[in-house]
């Protein structure tokens, strides 16, 4: 493989010194909530993963516009690495807002829309990954998952607007005016260590997703190279 950029050894530091810096705002600088207790931390990662797998299928939806439009198979790898992403931080999402609830409402799992919205928007993305193996033809599979990302993206935005829109026992952390179990006013250091997970959390993104797409970049490279030398 090519040597690792300089921009990218930098921001993967980076973004190590920030995923430290965070784990101290969460732990240490935001303060114990009263009545959740330690369990509320969770609140902290749950929401950022939540974050970084939206983003991620927002930025294999915009990959696959730009496919369409220039037919450039790099921004179908840059596709497919992000849903990949996605996928891994949405599950994230789905087990730590588990957790919380396990703690909160005394069930692992409730029938709510929040919850459902997202399980499907996770099952999407899955089939998005197996349907693209039934597929041979590079170009033709590029041009199917250009597709299914841009279509697959209305699952997000009816997941986020889920709580706001429906009647829900999750809570919205802004604009929101909830009483149910699980809902609490953050406190300005609460508000800060939310603010800096989201940010760090956007920068694990930014880094994995160059790391995935030099990955599958050297993959593709390596399987032509065997199919050229299969048909010699």
């Amino acid at each position: 493989m090519d040597p690792m950029p300089k921009t990218l050894k930098a921001l993967s530091w980076l973004t190590g010194a920030l995923l430290i810096a965070a784990l101290y705002m969460v732990w240490i600088y935001a303060p114990r909530e009263a009545v959740m207790g330690d369990v509320q931390r969770v609140f902290y990662f749950h929401v950022a993963v939540g974050w970084v797998g939206m983003l991620a299928f927002l930025a294999t939806a915009a990959a696959g516009v730009i496919y369409l439009l220039r037919g450039e198979l790099r921004w179908d790898r840059l596709a497919l690495s992000s849903v990949e992403i996605g996928v891994v931080f949405i599950l994230v999402n789905i087990v730590t807002g588990s957790i919380w609830a396990r703690a909160v409402w005394g069930t692992w799992w409730t029938w709510d829309p929040r919850l459902v919205t997202a399980t499907i928007m996770e099952l999407i993305y899955v089939a998005y990954l197996m349907l693209r193996q039934g597929i041979d033809d590079p170009n033709r599979r590029a041009r199917f998952g250009a597709v299914y990302g841009i279509f697959g993206f209305i699952s997000v935005p009816i997941t986020f607007l889920s709580i706001r829109l429906l009647r829900t026992i999750h809570p919205v952390v802004f604009g929101g005016e909830s009483t149910v179990d699980g809902s609490f006013n953050m406190e300005p250091e609460m508000l800060q260590a939310f603010m800096f997970s989201l940010l760090t959390f956007t920068f694990v993104f930014v880094t994995l997703l160059w790391h995935r797409f030099r990955l599958q970049t050297r993959t593709e490279q390596l399987e032509q190279r065997k199919m050229s030398a299969l048909s010699e």
